[in-house]
């Protein structure tokens, strides 16, 4: 029908609204805290600076065509669009590094969304930009461990990887297969690597990376005893010192060591991811849900800046829907939308200046507060008491013609 939202497009009735921002004021706190300063950026972006150094499969891009602009989309995530504005724009600031947050919208097309065909999602998501190395990660994976415990989230666990590292591990096995096995152990699929055309000594090593999870020190260990190069056993030890610092701040972060889980077979969905990686999983009430996602990408600035000088970046971001789902199944979001306080109700048509002026100095008290002004011509002062009931207003003012103000308390 004409009348009804496009396909994989939705509104948000007040009640949505305000457990949508419940979440997002929380999350913001802790932004704010570890200091933080948000960033807009373009819901329009050109196609090359969606698709740059991998950041999203074109088949999920809602594209747009443009005259003057040629090709665009519509962005399906924030990292790309930040990094642009970051080289561009932000390049010349003297201080590093940047510390960068956002609550945006993001559209991805596609029927395998997890989320029934919806093509437009909310996020909320930090960017640490200009930083490298292993207190940098150490940061933006406490924060985001602060930001679970400010929404009061317990059940989840960090899945932790090491994307240059998995990238590497995957380099003796032939360009035409490559991609196969890097499908294969992204997607849990051990039949279809057991089916590969592999040698045995290829297939072993395919199985090896396959397993690589489980706790920290048990996949380091192994890790450890293969045949690294320079370059590999430098991306470990950089995770292994990221690992190490977390463990040191688990005493102020109650069971943080028992959330933490290493997966060096965790391959991220964007191909610009250098460094480490992670997911946030919950396994609340709601189902196994993935919370949110992130990583370091230390090559994605140099795409933007116009001497293609590279800076190291590390960031993440949080699913809206899916902390909804899971904070609505815990009960600890607004049942309700916010009352207003006072209802102002003028007592004849001549009173309505002076009820709109007696409104106007309540509005004006702080902190803010909500008033309303009956619109109603209504038969008795038991119909605006029955009004205020309905909608939970604690306090009605009686005006007058001359301003003055009867208060009285509704129970």
């Amino acid at each position: 029908m004409v009348h009804q939202p496009p396909s994989g497009a939705r509104d948000l009735l007040p009640l949505d609204v305000a457990q949508k921002i419940s979440i997002e004021r929380r999350l913001q706190q802790v932004f704010h805290r570890w200091g933080y300063h948000r960033i807009i950026t373009s819901t329009l972006e050109r196609l090359e600076t969606l698709m740059a150094g991998g950041a999203i499969d074109r088949s999920t891009l809602i594209q747009l065509q443009d005259a003057e602009d040629g090709e665009l989309g519509l962005r399906p995530e924030l990292t790309a669009s930040i990094a642009r504005a970051a080289a561009m724009r932000m390049s010349g600031t003297r201080w590093q590094p940047q510390r960068l947050y956002y609550n945006a919208n993001v559209f991805r097309k596609g029927t395998d969304t997890g989320s029934g065909g919806q093509q437009e999602f909310y996020q909320a998501g930090v960017e640490l930009l200009g930083a490298g190395g292993s207190v940098a990660d150490a940061e933006v994976l406490l924060l985001l461990s602060e930001c679970l415990q400010n929404l009061e989230i317990d059940d989840w666990h960090l899945v932790l990887g090491e994307a240059g590292l998995t990238a590497t591990l995957l380099e003796p096995f032939a360009p035409n297969l490559r991609q196969k096995v890097r499908h294969a152990i992204a997607n849990l699929d051990r039949i279809a690597l057991e089916t590969l055309p592999l040698s045995d000594e290829l297939r072993e090593r395919a199985l090896l990376l396959f397993d690589l999870r489980g706790r920290p020190e048990d996949v380091l260990e192994i890790v450890a005893k293969l045949d690294l190069d320079v370059a590999q056993q430098a991306a470990l030890n950089e995770l292994k010192s990221a690992i190490e610092l977390l463990e040191k701040c688990q005493a102020k972060i109650p069971n943080l060591k028992s959330h933490i889980h290493l997966d060096l077979s965790l391959i991220q969905t964007f191909d610009y991811y250098t460094g480490i990686v992670f997911e946030v999983v919950s396994s609340s009430k709601s189902g196994q849900r993935v919370l949110g996602q992130g990583g370091r990408y230390d090559r994605l600035l140099g795409l933007f800046d116009p001497q293609g000088q590279n800076s190291p970046g590390i960031g993440f971001c949080l699913n809206i829907e899916d902390l909804h789902q899971v904070l609505l199944t815990e009960g600890q979001l607004p049942a309700e939308t916010p009352a207003s306080e006072w209802l102002i109700v003028p007592q004849t048509p001549e009173a309505a200046a002076a009820a709109f002026d007696y409104a106007r100095k309540l509005r004006e008290s702080s902190p803010p507060i909500r008033v309303e002004i009956d619109l109603e011509n209504r038969e008795n002062e038991e119909a605006a008491r029955e009004y205020a009931r309905d909608r939970r207003i604690g306090q009605i003012a009686w005006i007058n013609a001359e301003g003055a103000a009867t208060i009285e308390t509704v129970n």
